[in-house]
């Protein structure tokens, strides 16, 4: 039955995605009811889509949804200042000791005080290919510029989050 089918197809999209969007939604709007109220449109926006147009894009399409779903709520509510690093991303530590654990920690929180010196527009970039690993292409889509302007913005970050990390003497995992 095609109803079955799509019935699935939707829920291995909820399964993969509405943790990663959650977070996203979080943080751009840094309230975490109105991050949820966001992705659950949005998947009711995807139950809606035509499959065949957004399949192959899937996650570029619920990304974008979702970052223009907040971003109207934002400018309904005349926060839209809120795009400032407010969400704190959950940290991964995977079985590690506590020696390492804090290490990460330590070299987490310099990371995210490198992203918090920068523009909005860095910040976004760096994460949605860094944390929500996006490809270049669907940051494009999301964000709505240019590969090339998607590539600066990541190369400054990058810059940026590695000149803060030197600073401070921290050593730079792989480089």
């Amino acid at each position: 039955m095609p109803g079955d089918t799509e019935s699935r197809w939707i829920e291995q999209a909820l399964e993969r995605y509405e943790r990663p969007l959650v977070g996203y939604a979080l943080r751009l709007t840094g309230d975490p009811e109105m991050a949820r109220d966001v992705v659950q449109d949005t998947f009711l926006r995807l139950c809606r889509a035509d499959r065949k147009r957004v399949e192959q894009g899937l996650a570029a399409w619920l990304y974008t949804v979702c970052r223009n779903r907040a971003l109207d709520l934002l400018r309904r509510e005349n926060r839209l200042e809120r795009l400032e690093e407010q969400g704190p991303a959950a940290p991964a530590f995977g079985g590690e000791g506590p020696a390492e654990a804090a290490e990460k920690g330590i070299l987490r929180n310099l990371v995210l005080e490198a992203l918090s010196s920068l523009s909005p527009q860095h910040r976004e970039a760096f994460r949605l290919k860094f944390q929500d690993d996006l490809s270049y292409r669907d940051i494009c889509r999301v964000m709505g510029i240019s590969l090339g302007q998607v590539s600066k913005l990541i190369a400054a970050s990058l810059a940026a989050v590695r000149d803060r990390l030197r600073a401070t003497g921290a050593s730079i995992p792989g480089g």
